[in-house]
């Protein structure tokens, strides 16, 4: 910018002391009647419509977004070139998830961090995705990591938080919950209500908000999320996406990028990248933990079992989730169930599983004909399974196995699919709380005894056919 006055002018006047003194008159005129106009219209159109620089400092999560105000000339005194406005160019994400889909998970985290710099940041949970903050480590761009601290983590994963800032000599960005919230949550409801009526009302309070709260002050961010996590929830998530559900910087949905680098990376892959790496983990993961999230909703998994069903174990398969990925919750589809994992089929059906000459494929009447027989000529063992469901396929070759053992033992070994339209039967006939169940029908009564440990392998299962056998 340049004044519309210049000290040339001056200089030229001063070989007469009358013209001296007009000049000298003229320069405290102008510089007495130059006033700054008021803040909030001193920036003119034609100074808005200039492109503005992004800052390259680090600001925090829910720092002011808005420019800090200067001190502009008028109008009259600006000498500004004509600006010819362009169209913004929206990008279509879709092609470029595409584009992506091949790449390693360091491509994508480097056209993350390059394309949005400081106004992305990783979300760190505390457990096997510190893998993303290697990542954008390995890069070598700069980065942010911000982690949402609930009040109810366990106390190896706040050692593990200090662990991964020392190691990156990085200061994460620790979100909270709202203290009247939670106060009232507790107050009104006690400290363990999940128990009762299901979790979702404490993720509200104590992660959903704190992380709205976070990500207004971006424009991307940057998850673990990966296709198999979670039976028919995470199973079609891009590398990129528009997010469904939360809203960026500039307000408003479609304004926040969601990046999912290691979406196509397998649990165990991730888990070989570590250990190579030697970054630090999670000493509850040496403990049996695989899906880590608040103390008391979060245990140990046993052999057989899928890594979500440690979370809110004393829920349905398919609620498991908390809220903050739910635009990739898969739409229920087929008889009612969320479909989307790899034995969906081209014609948009699950395949099924439990496919063996050993175990009899039970339907509606046979399962009310064993439910009425008060002298079967055989006990029976039947798994009530739903075939998207994970904790089901990760239990198929354990009761494969189990089935051809008992073939030559005079017991029966069946299964009935309890999802869709025979839901409402399984749950009010058969004890069917959630996928798997598995019954025992002895001889001699009639009602089933329920199979209550989560061991699915098959010293377990014979264990248990042998104890009431």
């Amino acid at each position: 910018m340049a004044l519309a006055f210049t000290s040339g002018s001056i200089a030229s006047s001063s070989s007469s002391s009358s013209s001296s003194w007009r000049a000298e008159q003229a320069i405290q005129l102008n510089l007495t009647t130059f006033q700054p106009s008021d803040r909030s219209h001193m920036v003119s159109p034609t100074v808005l419509s200039l492109s503005r620089k992004r800052s390259v400092t680090v600001n925090a999560l829910n720092a002011d977004s808005r420019r800090n105000g200067a001190i502009v000339p008028s109008a009259s005194t600006i000498c500004a070139p004509d600006v010819i406005e362009k169209p913004v160019e929206v990008e279509d994400f879709e092609k470029l998830a595409k584009d992506l889909e091949n790449s390693s998970p360091l491509e994508i985290m480097d056209k993350a961090l390059e394309k949005y710099g400081n106004e992305i940041a990783i979300a760190f949970s505390g457990a096997e995705d510190v893998a993303l903050i290697e990542y954008a480590h390995l890069t070598g761009r700069p980065y942010r990591v911000f982690s949402l601290d609930t009040g109810r983590l366990n106390p190896e994963t706040y050692k593990f938080f200090d662990a991964v800032e020392k190691h990156y000599n990085i200061r994460i960005e620790y979100m909270f919950p709202d203290s009247l919230e939670v106060q009232a949550l507790v107050r009104t409801k006690g400290l363990f209500s999940f128990y009762e009526d299901g979790h979702q009302e404490c993720c509200r309070v104590r992660k959903v908000r704190p992380l709205r709260r976070a990500l207004k002050g971006l424009r991307a961010w940057i998850t673990g999320q990966r296709k198999d996590q979670s039976p028919g929830t995470r199973s079609q998530v891009p590398v990129v996406q528009v997010d469904p559900v939360f809203e960026g910087l500039d307000g408003g949905l479609g304004s926040l990028v969601k990046w999912n680098p290691v979406a196509n990376v397998a649990g165990n892959d991730i888990w070989n990248f570590l250990r190579t790496m030697d970054v630090p983990v999670n000493s509850l993961h040496a403990q049996g933990y695989v899906s880590i999230g608040c103390e008391p909703c979060t245990r140990a998994v046993l052999p057989g079992q899928h890594e979500r069903e440690g979370r809110w174990w004393w829920e349905d398969a398919k609620a498991k989730e908390c809220g903050l990925h739910k635009g990739n919750i898969k739409v229920e589809a087929v008889n009612g169930n969320a479909n989307g994992n790899d034995r969906l089929q081209a014609n948009g059906y699950v395949s099924d599983i439990f496919n063996s000459n050993d175990i009899v494929n039970l339907t509606r009447p046979g399962m009310e004909n064993l439910l009425k027989m008060e002298g079967r000529k055989d006990p029976w063992m039947v798994v009530l399974y739903a075939p998207w469901c994970q904790f089901c396929q990760a239990m198929e070759t354990s009761y494969v196995e189990l089935a051809g053992k008992l073939a030559e033992s005079g017991m029966k070994v069946g299964k009935f699919r309890a999802d869709g339209d025979e839901k409402a039967f399984a749950q009010q006939e058969l004890q069917l709380g959630s996928f798997p169940t598995i019954l025992f029908f002895p001889k001699h009564a009639s009602k089933p005894i329920k199979y209550t440990s989560e061991k699915r392998d098959v010293d377990s299962l014979m264990a248990f056919v042998s104890a009431l056998r």
